[in-house]
């Protein structure tokens, strides 16, 4: 079994330890094989790792016994995921279209999911930013998922991560916090964004006027700001929701997402992004993972929108280029 490299089709549970269809193991001596080249971890809801069926222990019981990080190439990226496993596994799939598409080897991945923090992150946001429920989080609430953000970070360091990237937006609002002490390099989505907007050259829509870009998300991540903050230093005006915007399109926008009611869903987020166009912006970036699919993708509107997701993504591909290149 050993004297070749083996396949093994995993029929397990979606929240076990490791969530792979496909994993290859090479020979190191008689008794221990390297860990896979891409490895999904999920804690159940206690955080802890569940009980599972024989196979699946076997594997897990493997990857324990190995004294090293579970992934040693320079170029080996930790993901950290955030308000839902559907952000991140829409995040892994534009990694993996985007390498194809550019003809380049996806590079080693490390993911970190807790179901834990995606209801403590999806509860924070549904209280910023629904009509039903206002009520301002405490301290501990931002002070519990910061040290949940940060073990998770930590993790993925000790997993082997060059470099750590985070999916998801509201999660960028402690970014600093999180990675400060860092062993390892880290990209921001917005940083990201902003910083391919500049190099793309835009021109302003209105002559004499600065260039003006417009950013659509939740109450949380508007509030948090860093959105505005990465766009400014490259030097855009950064265009928002005003209030009545907000509160007559964007928040019942995502509420009717919540009820199910797609097309009320759509035809508010319509109106926002017209009232956003309509000011003379250049593009708008869509910061919400709940808006992201609401509009079909032969939407008119959509071809003026940004998808920071994907800036994320290429970002991350040219940084594990660079970092296999110089094998470091």
């Amino acid at each position: 079994m050993l004297d070749r490299s083996l396949q093994m089709s995993l029929n397990c549970p979606s929240y076990l330890l490791v969530r792979q269809r496909t994993l290859c193991y090479k020979r190191l001596n008689p008794v221990r094989a390297m860990p896979p080249s891409s490895v999904i971890l999920h804690t159940d809801e206690s955080g802890k790792f569940p009980e599972s069926r024989k196979t699946c222990n076997s594997l897990i019981a493997s990857l324990s016994s190995y004294d090293g990080p579970l992934l040693s190439a320079p170029n080996t990226v930790g993901i950290l995921g955030g308000l839902s496993v559907d952000s991140t596994l829409n995040f892994l799939r534009k990694l993996v279209h985007l390498s194809k598409e550019n003809e380049v080897k996806c590079m080693p991945f490390v993911v970190c999911s807790d179901p834990v923090l995606n209801r403590e992150l999806s509860s924070l946001e549904r209280s910023l930013s629904s009509l039903c429920s206002r009520n301002e989080p405490s301290q501990s609430d931002h002070t519990r998922i910061v040290e949940n953000l940060r073990s998770k970070r930590v993790f993925l360091e000790k997993s082997g991560a060059h470099c750590i990237v985070m999916p998801c937006h509201i999660s960028h609002s402690w970014h600093d916090e999180v990675f400060k002490g860092c062993s390892v390099h880290s990209l921001h989505m917005a940083e990201c964004v902003a910083r391919e907007l500049k190099e793309a050259g835009l021109k302003p829509l209105e002559t004499g006027s600065p260039l003006r870009i417009g950013v659509l998300a939740t109450d949380a991540t508007l509030k948090a700001g860093f959105y505005q903050e990465k766009l400014q230093i490259e030097g855009f005006e950064v265009v928002m929701p005003d209030k009545a915007t907000m509160e007559h399109a964007v928040i019942p926008a995502i509420d009717a997402l919540n009820r199910k009611d797609m097309e009320g869903a759509r035809n508010l987020l319509r109106i926002a992004l017209q009232v956003l166009l309509v000011r003379a912006v250049n593009t708008v970036i869509i910061a919400s993972d709940d808006m992201r699919d609401v509009l079909p993708r032969d939407d008119p509107l959509l071809k003026k929108c940004i998808d920071p997701m994907d800036a994320l993504a290429r970002s991350t591909i040219k940084w594990a280029q660079q970092a296999a290149e110089e094998g470091t």
